[in-house]
């Protein structure tokens, strides 16, 4: 009887390729899941973020901010628009025209022959308001000494004796010649120290704020103190040294307080 030969059915190939596919397609989404969160969706989550932000900022201060109170300088068409145009350079007689008498004008004020524009709050620097004595000036010396009514000038001239200590007259008498003129030098440079704090609080003051800005210079100040201290002589006054007003003699320091200020590190 002949052998009989079964044959081996062929392997379906299409049934293997078919579940090859389907556990790769597996293995594949798999390893997508494991791969975890995109970039796209960090990308959503801060936009989200962002706009809720924004919009809570929006609404706390009532509609006046996106970022929480901060507006920078380039937000703000004013301080945008002088920025394109360039600084200002005025002359005394210039900046008096910007005083609040003209409606059409900015508000402008000088500290030590910075330009600053203050239109932002005419309630204060405007016609009728408290401050309206400093625009349209450069008031160095009335910052410095709290001066208004007699000190709305740029001249700091004797300002000096204001913070210049005062002595008690039978100790200083009883130092040498040498030594008095030593302590009066580092007085001196003691009192222009605190003179050139001064300034620059103010400075910084209306340059930092966040409704004012800087807008120039202001040149001739000093010609115009010039000028003024040439009438003065005239007129039989001291001259180049304007006198210090009653109300800044009278915040003069003692010897005591201005060492005991030295030692705290307040110079």
């Amino acid at each position: 009887m002949a052998e009989v030969r079964q044959r081996q059915k062929p392997t379906n190939n299409k049934s293997t390729t078919k579940a090859g596919s389907t556990h790769s397609s597996k293995k594949a989404s798999s390893s997508k899941n494991a791969r975890g969160i995109s970039i796209l969706d960090i990308i959503r989550v801060l936009a989200t973020l962002v706009i809720a932000s924004c919009g809570l900022s929006y609404y706390m201060t009532s509609s006046e901010s996106l970022l929480w109170g901060y507006r920078p300088w380039f937000t703000r068409l004013p301080v945008l628009m002088r920025f394109l145009q360039g600084p200002l350079t005025l002359t005394p007689a210039q900046l008096a025209l910007y005083n609040g008498t003209d409606p059409t004008l900015p508000l402008y004020l000088s500290v030590n022959g910075t330009v600053f524009d203050v239109s932002a709050n005419p309630l204060v620097y405007g016609p009728g308001g408290h401050y309206n004595f400093f625009v349209g000036r450069d008031a160095t010396r009335a910052f410095v000494t709290g001066c208004f009514q007699e000190d709305l000038t740029s001249d700091l001239t004797g300002v000096e004796e204001m913070f210049m200590p005062l002595d008690d007259p039978a100790e200083l008498a009883a130092l040498p010649s040498g030594e008095r003129k030593k302590r009066h030098e580092q007085d001196v440079r003691y009192a222009r120290g605190r003179i050139e704090r001064a300034v620059a609080h103010w400075q910084g003051f209306f340059r930092n704020h966040k409704r004012y800005f800087e807008v120039g210079r202001v040149v001739g100040l000093e010609e115009v103190a010039a000028t003024a201290a040439a009438a003065s002589k005239k007129d039989g006054g001291e001259g180049a040294t304007r006198e210090l007003c009653k109300a800044a003699r009278q915040q003069r320091p003692t010897r005591k307080q201005v060492l005991e200020a030295q030692a705290a590190g307040k110079r």
